[in-house]
């Protein structure tokens, strides 16, 4: 029944934890991921034997607080991905409603630059264009948006072919809506629930790409923290301080997990058609 919500309790106690802790403890608490203090550098966990109270998840090769980096570089890498995936999804569904509403050459075009788009790997493209125009939160989150369109207009093209052909188009047609109107009054409601689960997809599938530009130094700049970064930063002294690399590696994939379940529920959510056919 689509009135059942078969969502898992997981993904959404994991992302609950993720934006409590990354936007509600530093506001309440004076954490600094910048301040740095070579006396305590390489600090282990706080169960650890050489552990100090006051540093759960240890210090860096620079003294500074692994727990409180982790936290701010979660908000960066969040706020990229959903920034990212949104303005993508923007471009996407309105170029999507016009191949599938227009047809003709509008449609061909529109197809045509998707499949050119799909056909190069978007991690290669993202690191040649970071390598020019330089790495930082603004312009990645730029590439990230302007090479994640695509499959956003494929899926809503899809459907406002078949939706346009249904008798409640031609209704508001017969009424005197414009294409505007029809578009996106009658035909894009029918279309937010798909819109909405390629966006739970796409914001993890932004967040581990700003991930991997981070840790290739073709993201956020340091001192600025991101969890790629703090992984890249941290794995040359995997030996001697595991933590530096392990903990902001399972904060990431835990995140995206997450994000993938919750995707995964609203489809099945949205269309039990496809939950019955696994």
């Amino acid at each position: 029944m689509r009135g059942r919500f078969p969502m898992r309790l997981w993904p959404l106690v994991v992302l609950g934890a993720a934006l409590a802790l990354a936007y509600l403890l530093p506001v309440v608490t004076t954490l600094d991921p910048l301040a740095q203090s070579l006396r305590i550098r390489l600090t282990p966990p706080i169960w650890a034997e050489d552990g100090r109270h006051g540093f759960v998840l240890g210090t860096d090769q620079l003294g500074r607080d692994l727990l409180t980096r982790i936290l701010f570089g979660l908000r960066t890498s969040l706020e990229i991905g959903v920034a990212a995936a949104s303005a993508s999804a923007v471009i996407g569904v309105v170029l999507g409603l016009a191949a599938g509403y227009f047809r003709g050459w509008m449609d061909t075009l529109v197809t045509r630059l998707a499949d050119i788009q799909l056909a190069f790997p978007l991690l290669v493209l993202a690191i040649a264009i970071l390598a020019i125009v330089g790495g930082s939160a603004g312009p990645l989150t730029i590439v990230l948006a302007l090479f994640g369109w695509a499959v956003y207009a494929r899926v809503v093209r899809a459907v406002a072919l078949v939706q346009s052909e249904l008798d409640f188009v031609d209704a508001a047609r017969l009424a005197g809506a414009g294409h505007l109107r029809v578009m996106f009054r009658h035909l894009l409601p029918n279309l937010l629930g798909p819109i909405f689960v390629l966006w739970t997809f796409a914001v993890a599938q932004m967040v581990v790409l700003e991930g991997a530009l981070s840790f290739l130094g073709l993201g956020v700049r340091p001192p600025a923290p991101s969890l790629g970064g703090i992984m890249s930063e941290g794995r040359q002294l995997l030996e001697v301080a595991w933590w530096l690399t392990v903990f902001p590696g399972a904060t990431l994939a835990a995140v995206v997990l997450a994000l993938n379940a919750l995707g995964d529920d609203l489809r099945d959510w949205l269309d039990p058609r496809a939950s019955r056919q696994r």
